[in-house]
This record gives structure tokens, C-alpha cells and sequence, in this order.
């Protein structure tokens, strides 16, 4: 017995800590020869054969091929899928970063918290402070949308002359050459203001002309085009999305034809005869910028039948740069995005002519469109839509705490509620997540990575969470966030919700195909390489590859069931308390979910992408250990305040329930069902333990949302706040600041009333009467009077003419006060 539990203990030790070959083999040897001289069980020497003939074959890779791996390798080669060469170059695109520890099962917390925390330059945070918090202070969003359905002809310019269509831009070229993370807090800033104005500033230095330039473009390019991006003379748009495409790129139909012709340049009217070309073709549909643009950033396939470039006449999807003056360029009209009015629209063009050296990065980048799209995309997911995600949680948390403490019914504010709490501390909450998220992605991107997985989890995690917490904020301000007009903070943002849905990639692909398929493959230790060593037909990588994913499932499957056994109490983490819990429980769920990927590879094979379910609950189980630990980082970074601890356990509890629930759905739906009853049995042992965030936790996330405060400050910091009490948002913290101070006024007035100290019966009169009496002073008659007016001011909605175009608020004022 002492025996087989030191076998035990040996063999979960080896596995747990993931022991190569060499070290399972020395300790197999030492445990057989403790059998025989130590617990006196002669071995017959037919067994120590055994033994060595396994140990050779396990440790001397020549013989492990020809045993094991080699005709493994050939069974892979036949079932290993296909490849499309779109999703291939998808594949290989970005990099991989912290997403690859969490896939791992052993996340290294130490590497996390080493990660250097983003921060602004000095110059950086003069632009946020001075250029941005002017464009916001001109910014008014109800004209833009309702009245103008543009922005103003000033604000156009005035983004033109600071170089905001130019933050990407290098230096050397006219550029503010700012950061990833600087670049996200301007477009998170301007977007607490408007969405019209955000969205005209964040395309430009997004994925489309600017950086496909910058990275590929050719010197005689970025020479003549960047200098004049970043003064704004020129507005770029780019043309992917195709009617009959969409979501598709890799199949748009928009063609280009090499040969030979003639066209008259648009700028300089030179003209040129029998060029070397494109004569291309393209419908293009919802590009934004397109009615304003000056140039048209091309996305097409491109064909050479007479064989003028080479051999290949398939030479693949391709990027161009096209001014929109050009002849035989056609920009339609402009379609209407709901809640916004930023320039969208039609372009198409039949037999156009362009000479080669349009094509972004010249002729020999013909055909390396798609590749270059989708490494640009890996960056530009993680910072647009995102930070308008991150800047609508923001609005959303400061506009609905101070609502909820400020408007009250029942003789209570609102937000002291309990199903209005727990509203609240999902808006703060999502607010907490999305922003933890996105600036962890912008420290690896401001490093050099192009973290493509993690910006697909961006892209859908944060614009789901904002859908949340808009719809949310507008649940709890009721008829006010109803009615629409110049005081309605939240309608236009609800409105534009299913924009950020939908671009960038719809999020139904996105969580269906996209964070797994890439997750997968990229940030998988072994999968990636096997799949390369198929492609190459190199039986030696395959063999190291394959012999160390071995290892890999069998130290997940002991790792599971002894973290899940354990509830993970004795697995390492770089804090203690309650936050080192949270460290402990995502190492058991990431060991967890390495498994349960794996799993689902060799169980479901090459038909896993096609299950689209399936493949959608391992992305949410990768997006729910991401956002977790990317909260835990943020807690670390801000100095892990107490006054935050409410809202970090609310994100991170959360964050892990929705990864258990991911593994239980997968589970319920995996085809092998006693696969699953085993998978069950090792990484749920005891049940489905992990519950959401208490009541009282989300109690107090509510609670710190309603009240001034450092929680309350770093929730909504970097959002734009006016001053001005005429304004909708601005008013808000005037009027909370002066409810809070007269509170205790209100209620001695309510105790006199209770007294029958009155004689009047509306709240004006009984507090003139207070005042006449003596009961109140009259700096508290005012200060009374003002906090009522501010708070009156902040409940009231808009009225209009008949036809819904007079806007007459004084008229209003006069009537009341």
C-alpha cells in the first residue's frame, strides 16, 4: 500500500508539474528499484526488459519516430483539414501573448504583473487636456445628429489643424506619432461626447489607408500621401465590405484585370499612355468616410490571364489607393447609421484604370492584400471599437450614478433599490471589465505585439458589454432616457448600439468562428506546430511537437481533477486574501479549459470548426480567464485600492462564473457523451461551485457609483466632463453635489411637515414658510431652492413643436420657476 500511494503521489507529481520524458523515465527507474530492494517485491527481469524497451522508445527520438510518431504523423497528415489560403494567412497573422499562458493551464501571474503599466507621455497628456477637451467642449450632439447630420464645418476643421486625423502618423511624415494606448484614450475621450465625432476621428487611424501605408507602403507613398493624412488634406476611406460578401472578405467579388492602358493622373492632369495596370471592377457598400473621402483605400482580387507579372494568373485579394476624383471613380450617396451621423456611404467603379504603382506597397506587394488587412486588423480591433465600448460604460456609469442618487421616489433615491442596484452594478461593473481588458491588450500592442486573438475578444466582449450597460443605464433612467432632445444623454448611444455590433466583423462570427479558430491554432503550445510539421512533411518537428502535446493533456487531465478536488486551495499565486483566490481559481480553469480544448480536438477533429456552438463556448471560456485576469492587473496597476475591492469582485466573480457555465454548456453539448461524463467527473468533482457575485457585493459597486468618490473617479477618469450646469451631463454633478448637501435640510423640512408644522401643502410654499418662520436660514432657504432647481433641471425631458422641430427650453424654465 505504501508503495502504490508513493506511485501515485510520483506519477501526479510528474504530470502536474509537466516533467519531460527523461525525468518520468529517472523516476519510474527509482520507484521500480524501491519496489524491489527497499519494500523486498522482486521484480522478474522480464519486467525491468519491459521497462527499458519503453524507456528507449520514449527517449531516443530516432527510435520513438519509427515506433510511435511516425506512423501517428501519418494518420495526422491524412485527417488534419485543409486551409483555405485566407484562413491561413488569418492564422499567421498578429502575435501571440498572454493569450498563449492562459491557454497553457499555467498562467505565470508573475509575468502579468510585470507587465509595465500603460502611461501617457507628457505630450500625449497635453493633447488629451488641451485639443481634445476643446473638440469635446464644441461637440454637440444633438445638432450633430438631429439638426446638421454632420458635424460643423468649424469642428471638421478644427480636427483637421491638430492632427487628429493623423495620431498614427509618424513624426517624420507631419504626425503626432502617438501610442496605441494614448490613441485609444483620445477616441475614448471624444466618444463620452459624441459618437458622430469619434467615429470621423477613430477611421482615419484605424485599419484603411494611414497604417497600411505606413507599414506597407512605398517610400514614393508614404512620401507624398502620410504628410498629407496628417494635415487633413486628404480624408481617407477604405473599401472591404462588399453587398454580396460581408463578413466574407475572402470571396468579394470586386476584380481587377492586368493590362495595359492609359489614364490622366487626377492631381496633376499628366497624361500617361500604354501603362502597365489594373482595370478593376468593385461595389462597394457601408464604408465609412466614403461621401467625404479624397482617397479610396481598395480592397480586390486581382487577375493576370495574359500572364504580364508572371506565371500565376490567380494573384489574390489585393489593397489599392485610389483618389476619389479619379475618372470612372463613383461615390454614391449616403446611407444613414442609426443614432449617428457620421459619413457613411456607397462607391463603385467598372473598368477602372490604375497603373501598378497604386497598389499599396507597389507591384510586388500585389496579390499580399489580405494578409496585410488582417495584420493590421489584429491592431486596429483592439483600440477603435473598444475604446468606444470603453467611453460608453464610462457615460453610463457617471451619468446613471448620479441619476440614481439625485431622483427619488418613495422617499428614497433610486439607486438604493435593490432591483435598481443590481442594475447598477452591472453598469459598473462592465465598466470595470472592458477597460481592464482593452488596456492590458494596448500594453502588449505598445510592446510590439499585434495580439490578434485578444483584439477578437475585444471586439466582441467589450461592444456586448456596452450593449449591456447602455441598455442598462436607460432601464434605470426611464422616461428620461425615453423622450429624445438636447437633455437625453443616453439615446443616441442606444440607438448606435448595433453599429458596433455589427463592423469590424459581426459579433455572432466573431464569438462563433473567429477567438476560438485563431485561439486555437495560435495560442495552443503544440497544435500550430503540428500542423506546420504536417504542411512541411517534417516527421522531426512533428515528433517533438506531438511527444510534448502528450505530456501536455496528460499534466492538464491531473491538474484539472486535483485543482478541482482541492478547489485549487494549494496552487501558487502572487497575492494573498481574497484577491489571491482569484488567482488560484483561473489556474484551475485555465488547466480546465487546456483540457477541455484538447478534448474537443481529438474528439471532434477537423468538424470542430463547423460546430460552431461548441467552438463559441471554448472562445467564452478563453474571454472569461482574459477579462478576469485583466481585472486583476488593473487592481494591481491603480494600487490595489480597498475602496475597489467591491467592484474588482464583482468582474472577476463574474468573469469566472461565466467561464463555468461556458465549460458546463460545452459539456452538455459535447457528441461523445461519456467522453463528457469523464471530463465532468475530473474538472467538476464536487459540482458546479462558482456562484455570481453576492447581493451585497453588487450593493456596494452601486453604492460607490452614487457617491463622490476615488472608485467613482477611476471608473469614469478620462471621460469628458463639462462644467457648465446649462448642460445635460454637466448639471449632474452640480445637482448631486447640492442634494447631498442639502439631504439633511430635506429632511428636517419632511420631520416638520410629519409635526404638522405647516399650514401650507406644496414643498415651495412649506419652504418659504420654513424660512418665514425662522425654522430654516436663509443661506439654507437658497441653498434648498438651488439643489431643487438642479435636480428638476436634471429630471426634465425635452418638449417641442408640433412638427418635432421648435426646441424652446426657456419656455419651460419660465412656467416653472
Amino acid at each position: 500500500m505504501i508503495s502504490a500511494v508513493v506511485l501515485v503521489v510520483l506519477l501526479g507529481a510528474l504530470a502536474y508539474f509537466r516533467a519531460p520524458v527523461l525525468a518520468w523515465t529517472v523516476g519510474l527507474a527509482a520507484w521500480l528499484a524501491a519496489l524491489q530492494f527497499i519494500f523486498h517485491c522482486p521484480l522478474p527481469l522480464a519486467a525491468w526488459a519491459v521497462f527499458a524497451v519503453v524507456a528507449a522508445v520514449l527517449n531516443l527520438p530516432p527510435l520513438r519516430r519509427a515506433v510511435f510518431t511516425g506512423p501517428v504523423f501519418g494518420v495526422f497528415k491524412k485527417i488534419t483539414p485543409a486551409m483555405s489560403q485566407t484562413e491561413q494567412e488569418a492564422i499567421n497573422a498578429g502575435t501571440v501573448w498572454w493569450d498563449r499562458d492562459l491557454f497553457s493551464g499555467k498562467p505565470d501571474w508573475n509575468r502579468l504583473l510585470s507587465f509595465p503599466d500603460p502611461k501617457l507621455t507628457p505630450e500625449e497628456q497635453a493633447f488629451i487636456d488641451g485639443p481634445t477637451e476643446q473638440l469635446c467642449a464644441m461637440i454637440d450632439d444633438w445638432k450633430i445628429t438631429h439638426e446638421l447630420k454632420d458635424l460643423p464645418p468649424e469642428v471638421w476643421q478644427f480636427i483637421k489643424d491638430n492632427g487628429f486625423l493623423g495620431m498614427i502618423v509618424k513624426k517624420q511624415y507631419g504626425g503626432l506619432e502617438f501610442s496605441n494606448y494614448a490613441h485609444a484614450k483620445v477616441v475614448t475621450k471624444i466618444a463620452t461626447r459624441g459618437g458622430t465625432a469619434a467615429v470621423s476621428v477613430m477611421v482615419p487611424n484605424s485599419l484603411g489607408p494611414g497604417e497600411l501605408l505606413q507599414h506597407y507602403g512605398t517610400e514614393e507613398q508614404k512620401d507624398y500621401y502620410l504628410p498629407r493624412l496628417a494635415k487633413g488634406l486628404e480624408i481617407p476611406c477604405f473599401a472591404l465590405t462588399s453587398p454580396y460578401a460581408g463578413s466574407d472578405a475572402g470571396s468579394i467579388p470586386d476584380y481587377g484585370i492586368v493590362c495595359r492602358g492609359s489614364y490622366t493622373h487626377p492631381r496633376t492632369g499628366e497624361r500617361f499612355d500604354d501603362v502597365l495596370g489594373l482595370r478593376v471592377s468593385w461595389e462597394k457598400r457601408w464604408i465609412t468616410l466614403a461621401p467625404v473621402a479624397t482617397i479610396l483605400g481598395l480592397a480586390f482580387k486581382m487577375y493576370d490571364p495574359e500572364h504580364l507579372l508572371g506565371d500565376k494568373e490567380d494573384l489574390g485579394i489585393t489593397c489599392a489607393l485610389v483618389p476619389t476624383e479619379h475618372e470612372g471613380v463613383a461615390i454614391g450617396r449616403r446611407h444613414f447609421p442609426g443614432g449617428a451621423a457620421f459619413m457613411n456611404g456607397p462607391t463603385w467603379g467598372k473598368d477602372v484604370f490604375i497603373p501598378l504603382d497604386w497598389i499599396i506597397g507597389g507591384r510586388e506587394f500585389a496579390g499580399q492584400g489580405w494578409r496585410m488587412l488582417v495584420e493590421c486588423l489584429s491592431v486596429g480591433r483592439c483600440i477603435s471599437l473598444p475604446a468606444m465600448s470603453v467611453a460608453s460604460g464610462k457615460m453610463s456609469t457617471f451619468v446613471t450614478g448620479a441619476y440614481a442618487r439625485i431622483r427619488d421616489q418613495f422617499g428614497l433615491p433610486i439607486g438604493k433599490f435593490e432591483g435598481v442596484d443590481e442594475a447598477m452594478a452591472r453598469i459598473g461593473g462592465y465598466t470595470y471589465q472592458m477597460e481592464a481588458s482593452q488596456d492590458l491588450a494596448l500594453t502588449g500592442l505598445d510592446a510590439g505585439e499585434k495580439p490578434s486573438v485578444l483584439s477578437a475578444i475585444l471586439k466582441y466582449h467589450n461592444t456586448e458589454r456596452m450593449r449591456k450597460a447602455i441598455n442598462d443605464a436607460m432601464d434605470i433612467h426611464g422616461g428620461k432616457a425615453v423622450v429624445l432632445g438636447p437633455r437625453n444623454y443616453l439615446a443616441r448611444a442606444y440607438q448606435a448600439i448595433p453599429i458596433g455590433i455589427t463592423v469590424e466583423g459581426a459579433n455572432i462570427l466573431t464569438r462563433s468562428m473567429i477567438i476560438y479558430g485563431q485561439g486555437a491554432i495560435r495560442c495552443h503550445p503544440f497544435v500550430l506546430r503540428e500542423m506546420k510539421a504536417a504542411m512541411a512533411n517534417d516527421g522531426k518537428e512533428f515528433d517533438a511537437a506531438i511527444t510534448g502535446h502528450i505530456n501536455f493533456v496528460i499534466s492538464n487531465v491531473v491538474r484539472s481533477l486535483w485543482l478541482g478536488l482541492s478547489g485549487a486551495r494549494f496552487a501558487g499565486a502572487p497575492r494573498g486574501g481574497e484577491v489571491g483566490v482569484y488567482y488560484r481559481r483561473l489556474t484551475r480553469f485555465s488547466s480546465a479549459f487546456a483540457l477541455l480544448s484538447d478534448m474537443a480536438m481529438f474528439s471532434l477533429g477537423g468538424s470542430l470548426k463547423f460546430r460552431e456552438k461548441l467552438s463559441a463556448r471554448l472562445g467564452d471560456m478563453l474571454s472569461g480567464l482574459y477579462i478576469a485576469s485583466a481585472c486583476l492587473k488593473r487592481f494591481e496597476r491603480d494600487g490595489a485600492p480597498k475602496e475597489d475591492l467591491a467592484v474588482l469582485q464583482w468582474s472577476v466573480e463574474n468573469a469566472l462564473y461565466d467561464v463555468q457555465q461556458a465549460m458546463d454548456g460545452f459539456l452538455a453539448n459535447l457528441p461523445s457523451r461519456m467522453l463528457a461524463a469523464v471530463l465532468r467527473k475530473l474538472i467538476f468533482p464536487w459540482g458546479l461551485t462558482l456562484k455570481p457575485a453576492s447581493d451585497r457585493v453588487g450593493t456596494q459597486v452601486a453604492r460607490a457609483m452614487m457617491e463622490p468618490g476615488a472608485t467613482r473617479e477611476r471608473l469614469t477618469r478620462g471621460m469628458y466632463l463639462p462644467k457648465e450646469e446649462g448642460d445635460a451631463v454637466g448639471v449632474l454633478a452640480h445637482a448631486l453635489e447640492a442634494v447631498l448637501a442639502t439631504e439633511p435640510l430635506e429632511q428636517k423640512l419632511r420631520k416638520l411637515a410629519r409635526d404638522g408644522k405647516f399650514v401650507s401643502v406644496t414643498a415651495r410654499e412649506r419652504l418659504a414658510e420654513a424660512l418665514a418662520a425662522g425654522l430654516l436660514t436663509q443661506a439654507e432657504f437658497d441653498a434648498v431652492s438651488r439643489a431643487r432647481k438642479l435636480k428638476r433641471d436634471v429630471i426634465m425631458v425635452d418638449d417641442f413643436d408640433k412638427m418635432l422641430e421648435q426646441h424652446d427650453d426657456k419656455l419651460l424654465q419660465r412656467l416653472i420657476f
